[in-house]
């Protein structure tokens, strides 16, 4: 197809001034050949009083300048004239004007009402148009017209025949639809055949009056939203299937100035802020059309530069006209317009001829071309065909490929003549064949694999467990002998001194009873038998109980926390705390008792209250005759002891509240001294664990620490706050013999977990120094344990 480049060509309008306007200074130089150029002097004020560097003047070249006495006519055949004739010769074409308003963009495009001489462009190009298709008899002509909107980003439908609108609201609203290959359609925007001037001069005619107008300070008949009035033609030479369509968009742009000039107040305001925003997205589509990489162009940002996507750097023909009004108030919009056109005369377009195929007339084609194949192959088979096999067909051919199946000659054929439609079929057939049996093995398959894979998988891994586990209880015996040899050295001072007690009576009423006491009471500082107690009392606040509460200390764990705990300084600070809680916990209850009884008192004495409302209510039916407006002394008691009653209960209840403030913050405190007591022992554990491989590296088997700490820490984050009643979790690492010792004793002291009639449950090293300790120091417990007893 034929393609024409070139940049869209821009002409200037200048407008007559009116009676009172004073003329900006202006002068316009060029011949006919050579493009004109526009330049504007701004000379400075001086009744500004400062100096102003602003510029003085301003020069603009445009395509051809129309001074003010240019008339219309004059006006057509150079600008509108050549698109027409591309249009007619099936390029698509588009005429805009642009500028501020009253500048006489409506007067160009759609003419005066007063004189016949003022029509415009549109009527104009629809006589030449009509003109030329009566002289053109070669080709046959089908032309329609659409008149389009836009108002607010709204398109409204101007031609509709069925509404003589009042409003815009009335008329249809027009949407944007864009296809796969980005060709834009208007949903709803109607296509009004016309085949003579007259219909066409008709419903332009019905498009104008529908058009709305707005009054405003600049223009008392100003336009306030943009108009497209589109030509459609198609054409066909007679018995070709090549059709041409082209189309000519013939454009009234909304006004260009700024907001603040037309002086709009409530809607218009909202009008110009729209009008300026789809003018401000044609510029930047103009803008970014002007660079040369750019890849994206904004098209899409307004109905406006949507519809009039192909008229800017597309297929199309595109001439712009700025109108300019050159009052001296107007100079600046002017300048501004001017500015706008030349960047508009740097962008290209590639129009295109659109010529395509009649798609009715390909169908009648193709359709003749089957018809003649058909009978072709009639002739060649001797059989009519179909494009279907027939059932009893489709069966004979399921019997053939069964036998060829089942055949074991490797030298057996499949035989179904030469017929495409029988070939194509036993292919499908063999191939779902095909597919099925490789299914059924695929399936078969699947089956087996997982469940060899899951059995191994499964070993590994207990095997895995049961290492790790041997090696944690392994370092756990080893700090806890070391442990148990300074227990003994303590424990056989305290022995020392009982010895010293039972000698001498005196002594034992002082210093011995004290140390006991003392004993006695910094290990019981935080037995599991209180914790219980205490875990149950207090609600731990949400984001301190820890997934890892339910995960218990391992074994050998609890008992070096015990002792560790025992030592610590921090055990004094929570039996403190936990004393003033239990004594806050009594007082809310007391406070709470007393609420409800006041609470009840009130209730009680509402009752009476109401009880003499009634008996003065049946008094005054039974003796209308007696004075009862006076006050009752009764009610006022009543009424008096409530008050009191309320103000008691106001008072307790912000005490009440005050303590509970109290108890939680107690709460808090207690649980922040007890991470911290944990997270102390788990340094000191790891510091254990360390010191020990460094002195016997022979007694742990790997060199690797992080086999102690880490998996202490990660099964011991809590306390043992548990519950002695409750039966224990045997947590995945930890050995499941201790279930048997897994009820915790609630002694004070640190005690080996010794049954009755069993062994001990503190594992023996084999080291025979060491076991005589162990079983040394438990029996030295008890003694002691006994003797307090």
């Amino acid at each position: 197809a034929a393609m024409v480049k070139e940049t869209i060509r821009v002409y200037a309008r200048v407008k007559p001034l009116g009676r009172r306007q004073q003329a900006g200074i202006y002068s316009i130089d060029g011949d006919e050949k050579s493009p004109s150029s526009l330049e504007f002097i701004v000379p400075h004020d001086l009744a500004d009083g400062f100096v102003n560097n602003k510029r003085e003047s301003y020069k603009f070249k445009f395509q051809k300048i129309f001074d003010q006495e240019a008339k219309q006519d004059v006006v057509f055949d150079s600008i509108a004239k050549p698109v027409a004739e591309c249009v007619l010769a099936g390029y698509n074409g588009t005429i805009f004007a642009y500028g501020q308003t009253g500048s006489g963009k409506t007067f160009t495009i759609t003419g005066g009402a007063e004189r016949y001489s003022d029509r415009g462009i549109i009527p104009r190009t629809l006589s030449y148009i009509f003109d030329q298709l009566q002289k053109d008899s070669s080709k046959v002509y089908t032309t329609h017209v659409s008149y389009l909107e836009i108002y607010n980003e709204c398109g409204y439908d101007l031609l509709n025949p069925r509404h003589e609108a009042s409003r815009l609201e009335d008329l249809p609203k027009v949407t944007i639809m864009e296809d796969p290959d980005q060709n834009i359609h208007l949903k709803n925007l109607s296509l009004q055949q016309a085949t003579n001037e007259e219909e066409a001069l008709n419903l332009l005619f019905l498009g104008d009056t529908n058009r709305m107008i707005a009054e405003t300070p600049m223009n008392q008949a100003s336009t306030r939203s943009h108009c497209i009035f589109t030509i459609h033609i198609s054409s066909k030479e007679p018995g070709s299937a090549t059709l041409r369509c082209s189309k000519l968009h013939l454009v009234d742009l909304a006004g260009s100035e700024r907001v603040a000039k037309t002086g709009a107040g409530g809607h218009l305001l909202t009008e110009a802020k729209y009008i300026n925003l789809s003018l401000h997205y044609l510029e930047q589509v103009i803008v970014a059309l002007a660079e040369k990489n750019r890849s994206h162009i904004p098209y899409r940002n307004s109905m406006m530069t949507s519809v009039l996507r192909d008229s800017l750097g597309g297929n199309c023909m595109t001439t712009m006209i700025a109108t300019l009004s050159v009052d001296k108030r107007n100079i600046d919009e002017s300048i501004s317009t001017c500015r706008f056109a030349q960047r508009v005369a740097l962008i290209k377009n590639e129009a295109v001829l659109n010529e395509e195929i009649d798609p009715r007339l390909m169908i009648i084609q193709l359709k003749k071309e089957i018809q003649e194949l058909k009978d072709e192959l009639a002739l060649v088979t001797g059989k009519q065909r179909t494009s279907e096999l027939s059932q009893e067909e489709l069966i004979q051919l399921d019997e053939l490929i069964a036998t060829f199946l089942e055949d074991n000659d490797p030298e057996s054929t499949l035989d179904v003549d030469a017929d495409m439609r029988k070939i194509k079929y036993c292919f499908t057939q063999m191939k779902q064949l095909l597919n099925h049996s490789k299914l059924s093995d695929q399936k078969l398959l699947s089956q087996r694999i997982p469940e060899e894979k899951d059995t191994n998988r499964e070993a590994a891994e207990e095997l895995k467990k049961m290492k790790q586990l041997l090696q944690q209880r392994d370092n756990e015996i080893n700090i806890l002998v070391n442990m148990l040899k300074k227990e003994k050295k303590k424990a056989q001072d305290v022995l020392f001194q009982l010895n010293a007690a039972s000698a001498g009576s005196t002594v034992l009423e002082q210093s011995p009873s004290v140390n006991l006491e003392e004993s006695q009471s910094s290990s019981s500082c935080f037995s599991l038998k209180e914790a219980k107690d205490f875990s149950s009392s207090v609600h731990r606040p949400p984001f301190l109980s820890r997934q890892t509460e339910e995960r218990k200390m391992s074994l050998g764990c609890q008992e070096a926390f015990e002792v560790f705990k025992r030592d610590h300084a921090d055990c004094i600070t929570l039996e403190d705390s936990k004393e003033l809680l239990k004594q806050r916990y009594a007082e809310a209850k007391c406070l709470g008792e007393s609420l409800n009884e006041g609470r009840n008192k009130i209730y009680h004495l509402k009752g009476e209250l109401t009880q003499r409302h009634i008996q003065r209510a049946a008094l005054a039916i039974s003796r209308p005759s007696e004075e009862l407006n006076t006050l009752d002394p009764v009610e006022e008691k009543l009424r008096m002891q409530i008050e009191e009653e309320k103000t008691r209960y106001k008072t307790m209840f912000s005490h009440l509240k005050g303590l509970k403030v109290e108890i939680e913050h107690l709460q808090l405190l207690m649980e922040k001294v007890k991470m911290k007591l944990q997270k102390d022992f788990e340094v000191w554990w790891s510091e254990q664990a360390i010191n020990l491989q460094q002195e016997k590296p022979e007694m742990v088997s790997s060199p690797d620490t992080a086999t102690v700490s880490p998996q202490f820490l990660q099964s011991s984050h809590q306390l043992p706050t548990n519950s002695s009643s409750e039966p224990t979790r045997v947590s995945p690492d930890e050995d499941p013999a201790g279930k048997t010792n897994s009820v915790v004793s609630s002694n004070p002291t640190l005690k080996a977990r010794v049954p009755p009639g069993s062994s001990t449950s503190i594992p023996l090293t084999g080291d025979s120094e060491a076991d005589a300790d162990i079983l040394a120091f438990i029996k030295a417990k008890q003694n002691i344990l006994q003797k307090k007893g």
